[in-house]
C-alpha cells in the first residue's frame, strides 16, 4: 500500500481511515506477547472475555478478547496480576475505531520462570553497579521526618508506625499510600518514591509490605522501579517482610529490613536506649573527672610538701643573708683598697715635695728667670746665652724672689 496523500481540499472520511489502519494493522499477522493481567472481565453466560494486559516495565497496556471457552479450559484460573503470554492476531474494529488482539492461546508463565527472570534482573543490576555497597547511603542517626509508602490500613503500617513511637515518641511520619500487589504496584510505589524524594524535609524512606508469595512480591521486583530506587537523593529501606525469594529491591535499597518492624527498628532509635547510653557517659564523664580531681589533689599536695613551697621565704632568705655577706666583704675589700691606695697617694706626695722646686729651694737651691721685653711668660735660665749681659732676671728664694740684671756671661769650664 502507498503512502496516503491527502489535503484540506481532499480529505477522507472516517470509514476510509479505519479501513486503511485496519489494512495496516491487520498485516502485522500472528503475534506473542508477554504481560500481567491488569483487568479481566468474564461472566459465565458470556461467549466472549475482554482483558487488559499491562506492561510489566512500562506505563503501557493492550485490550484482550478471547473465547470464554478459552479461559474455561486453563489448568489454572487466570487471576489479575498474574503473568502471562498470550498467542493473538492483532484486530483493529473499523466501526468503532479500536484496536485489541484477538488472542487464541494463553500461557500463564511458571514461578520457576518467574524467578529465573528476577535472578536475571538481579544479575544485570548488579553488573551495572546498582547493588553496589559503595554506592548505598548510610542512614540518618535521627531523622526529622520517616517517609513510609505502603497500602492503606494495612498491618505493615499499624506495626511501623507503633514500633517506631514507642522508640521515639517524638519521630514525624509522612505517610503515602500506594497499592502493593498486581499491576499497578510497582507505578504507584514508584510515584509515591518520587513524591517523597522531593520533599527536602524527608530524610529516609520506608517502602513496606508484609511478605507474600512471589506472585505478590513481583512488583518489587520491576526494573523500573530498582532504577527509581537507585535514582532517589534520600535512603531507601526495604521492608518486604521475610519470603526466602526475595525481591530485587532488597538488594538495590541503601538497606534491607526483614520485616517492616525491623525497619522501624533500623530508622528509629530507642530513646530509651539512648538516655541509658547518655546516663552511662555522664557517669564514665564523672567517673573520670573525679579521679581527676583526685590525681590533681595529689600532686598539689606533693607539691605543698616541697620546702620550697611550704616556705617560699627560706631561698630569699638565704640569697638576702649570701647578698649582704657578699655586701661586707665588698666593702671591707673596697676600704682596705682605698686605704691601700691612700697611703700610697701619700708616699707619693711626700716623695714628690722632696723632689719638687720648693725643698730644692729650702736646701739653699735658688731658680733664676728671664723676663723678656715683649711681655711674656719668664722663662728658667738653664744657659748663659737665655741671659745676655743686660737681662732682667728674676731670681726665686725660699721667702721670695729677687729682682736683678745680668752684667755679665762666663761659659763654664
Amino acid at each position: 500500500m502507498g503512502k496516503l496523500v491527502t489535503s484540506a481540499e481532499r480529505p477522507i472520511p472516517v470509514n476510509q481511515l479505519n479501513d486503511i489502519v485496519k489494512g495496516w494493522v491487520e498485516r502485522l499477522g500472528i503475534i506473542w506477547v508477554e504481560g500481567q493481567i491488569a483487568q479481566l472481565n468474564a461472566k459465565p453466560n458470556w461467549k466472549l472475555a475482554y482483558l487488559t494486559l499491562r506492561d510489566s516495565q512500562q506505563q503501557a497496556s493492550v485490550q484482550l478478547t478471547c473465547s470464554a471457552q478459552l479461559l474455561r479450559k486453563l489448568a489454572t484460573p487466570l487471576s489479575e496480576g498474574a503473568r502471562v503470554v498470550v498467542r493473538g492476531k492483532p484486530v483493529f474494529y473499523a466501526g468503532r475505531g479500536s484496536f485489541s488482539l484477538w488472542v487464541t492461546e494463553i500461557r500463564p508463565v511458571g514461578i520457576g520462570e518467574l524467578l529465573a527472570r528476577i535472578e536475571e534482573l538481579r544479575h544485570r543490576l548488579r553488573a551495572e553497579g546498582l547493588c553496589d555497597p559503595a554506592r548505598k547511603r548510610p542512614l540518618p542517626y535521627l531523622p526529622r521526618t520517616v517517609g513510609l509508602i505502603t497500602s492503606r490500613d494495612s498491618a505493615a503500617e499499624r506495626d511501623v508506625l507503633a514500633v517506631a513511637r514507642d522508640r521515639w515518641p517524638q519521630v514525624r511520619f509522612r505517610v503515602q499510600h500506594a497499592i502493593v500487589q498486581g499491576p499497578a504496584a510497582a507505578g504507584e510505589v514508584r510515584a509515591a518514591l518520587e513524591i517523597l524524594d522531593a520533599d527536602p524535609g524527608v530524610d529516609v524512606i520506608i517502602i513496606a509490605r508484609g511478605g507474600g508469595s512471589v506472585e505478590d512480591l513481583l512488583p518489587f521486583s520491576e526494573e523500573s522501579l530498582q532504577r527509581a530506587v537507585a535514582a532517589a537523593h534520600t535512603p531507601v529501606v526495604s521492608a518486604i517482610g521475610h519470603e526466602p525469594d526475595h525481591p530485587v529491591l532488597d538488594d538495590v535499597a541503601d538497606v534491607r529490613a526483614a520485616t517492616p518492624t525491623d525497619a522501624a527498628k533500623r530508622v528509629v532509635p530507642d530513646v530509651r536506649a539512648e538516655l541509658e547510653l547518655i546516663a552511662e557517659a555522664r557517669r564514665r564523664a564523672a567517673g573520670a573527672l573525679r579521679a581527676w580531681v583526685l590525681r590533681e589533689r595529689k600532686g598539689l599536695s606533693q607539691l605543698r610538701s616541697r620546702p620550697v613551697i611550704a616556705q617560699p621565704l627560706t631561698p630569699i632568705a638565704q640569697r638576702r643573708e649570701q647578698l649582704s655577706t657578699a655586701l661586707d666583704r665588698t666593702r671591707r675589700a673596697v676600704d682596705r683598697l682605698l686605704e691601700r691606695e691612700t697611703s700610697h697617694i701619700e708616699s707619693l706626695r711626700a716623695r714628690v715635695a722632696t723632689l719638687g722646686p720648693a725643698a730644692t729651694l729650702a736646701r739653699g737651691y735658688a731658680v733664676v728667670q728671664v723676663l723678656p721685653r715683649d711681655g711674656t711668660a719668664p722663662e728658667v735660665v738653664t744657659q748663659i746665652e737665655q741671659s745676655p749681659p743686660g737681662s732682667q732676671l728674676r731670681i726665686r728664694v725660699t721667702d721670695g724672689s729677687i729682682t736683678a740684671a745680668a752684667m755679665s756671661t762666663k761659659p763654664a769650664d
